[in-house]
């Protein structure tokens, strides 16, 4: 016979989360599950498990109660029994069960060994990831005390289906000063970030294996988004002057929805100029295409950027989306897109069906963030910082840099694409500054269907203090050229 009390104290010794009630909870569950105590058990007294145990027989009772309930163990005339349960819940262990698991899709499963994604968002060199310990982090909690004084019962049902009326008119406005978009409060669509305005527009727009044009390379979670949708990827080429389509591309391959980043093209960093956007609009227009301007980076663009493209041309077929995830803080998880007028009375009722908000609380507080000026004099002041770290970084790779140094044009944002030889595969690169600590990004992973990948890295700066840049690119340049020398040796 087991001695139970034995058996929980060492349990109970080192626990060091929840009560002592919870504790045993878990100890005896535990136990049952993996078959140390076995069905047809009985379990001691409460009143002598509790003096063994030197605990409050409320405490005992309390755990034999949670476990019948939950129907571990069972109360009848010979006291508290372990019951007979199926031999999977008994006889796997946590680990033992996720083997056994049925296996995860392509898209699921990780290409390659990493760190956990919150330990590689904190490494220096991870792209889009903003300078959080700038956030006027006591300004946005007066917010948000303020917004859940406001909120009633009747808000505690849920939102309307296109977000809070207050923040969907302060987006309304802030565009229409800072990027010169047009649009009244009820064109624009609250949504959980850009990732799901993408993936809204994919399954609304657009019906299973249409053809979606992306830059070539772009952005993976636009990839993704599409690919869920079943649409079919045509890659277009990039050059200095943004996405450029080829002029025999709309007429072989015509698209159902272009996506696009024009203000600062993800990954490589260009402008969409001003004539390439009047003519994808038109080309769009004429072709039966909705163009999805994902308006990446602009807050943080120096100089004056380019007015947005939803707004160049009257009813232009546009779906502008933006995010606060990077300009404010990722866990914030809210976006919006912003619907042409003409296309409200059949896209709104479908957007409602999928759309599912909740955190009435948070978009109220940032509606008074944009509204009371909190939103533009964080921007001013990040785009300054940006800048700072962006000249810190450069600096820093030419003086320490081992191949020769080919860096994407410095239009502002958050980050620096960077060419590789050939011979240095970035893929490798990145594996190895990952043991280092560095989290750089494969330019390669950016690829769009077939076309050939682009060998180089991706350099984040958002989170890289100016003080820091030296010795980070040093250290990576460390993991570049030693990469470098194993190629070499192995080829």
């Amino acid at each position: 016979m087991i001695d139970l009390a034995l058996l929980l104290k060492p349990k109970l010794a080192h626990g060091n989360t929840g009560t002592l009630r919870r504790q045993l909870c878990d100890a005896l569950k535990a136990a049952v599950l993996d078959g140390t105590l076995k069905a047809g058990s009985v379990l001691p007294a409460s009143r002598v498990l509790a003096r063994e145990l030197r605990c409050g027989r409320n405490t005992v009772l309390h755990a034999y109660e949670e476990l019948a309930t939950e129907g571990y163990v069972l109360a009848d005339r010979q006291g508290t029994v372990v019951s007979h349960l199926p031999a999977a819940a008994r006889h796997a262990s946590s680990r033992a069960a996720a083997s056994a698991l049925p296996p995860l899709s392509r898209r699921g499963t990780p290409h390659r060994p990493g760190p956990d994604g919150h330990a590689e968002n904190q490494a220096p060199f991870m792209p889009g990831e903003p300078a959080l310990e700038e956030f006027p982090l006591a300004r946005w909690q007066r917010r948000i005390v303020q917004a859940w004084k406001s909120v009633d019962t009747g808000t505690l049902s849920g939102n309307p289906s296109s977000g809070e009326p207050v923040l969907r008119a302060a987006i309304a406005a802030y565009l229409h000063a800072s990027r010169g978009v047009h649009c009244d409060a009820e064109q624009v669509v609250i949504t959980s970030g850009t990732s799901e305005s993408l993936a809204l527009c994919a399954h609304l727009l657009a019906e299973r294996g249409e053809r979606v044009w992306m830059e070539h390379p772009g952005y993976m979670g636009a990839r993704a988004a599409f690919m869920d949708a079943g649409l079919s990827l045509v890659p277009v080429p990039v050059d200095a002057h943004g996405i450029a389509p080829p002029d025999a591309l709309w007429k072989r391959s015509p698209p159902r929805l272009v996506y696009a980043t024009p203000s600062h093209q993800y990954p490589l960093g260009v402008v969409l100029s001003l004539p390439r956007r009047l003519s994808l609009i038109e080309n769009a227009r004429s072709a039966g295409a909705w163009v999805l301007e994902d308006d990446y980076d602009s807050e943080f663009c120096r100089g004056v950027p380019l007015a947005a493209m939803h707004g160049l041309a009257p009813d232009a077929p546009v779906i502008y989306m933006g995010t606060f995830s990077k300009t404010l803080f990722p866990a914030l998880r809210l976006g919006f897109m912003v619907l042409p007028q003409a296309a409200l009375p059949q896209v709104l009722p479908a957007l409602g069906r999928r759309l599912v908000l909740g955190r009435p609380a948070d978009q109220e507080a940032l509606a008074a963030f944009i509204q009371e000026g909190d939103y533009t004099s964080h921007l001013r002041r990040m785009r300054g910082l940006y800048a700072e770290r962006e000249h810190a970084l450069r600096e820093a790779l030419e003086r320490h840099w081992p191949l020769p140094l080919m860096l994407s044009p410095g239009h502002g944002g958050m980050h620096l694409a960077l060419a590789l030889p050939q011979a240095v595969p970035d893929q490798a690169v990145v594996q190895a500054a990952w043991r280092a600590g560095l989290a750089p990004r494969a330019l390669s992973n950016y690829a769009v269907g077939h076309a050939r990948p682009l060998n180089g890295l991706v350099l984040g700066y958002g989170r890289l203090a100016s003080e820091d840049a030296d010795r980070c690119v040093r250290e990576l340049a460390a993991v570049v050229k030693a990469t470098a020398g194993a190629q070499a040796r192995t080829s």
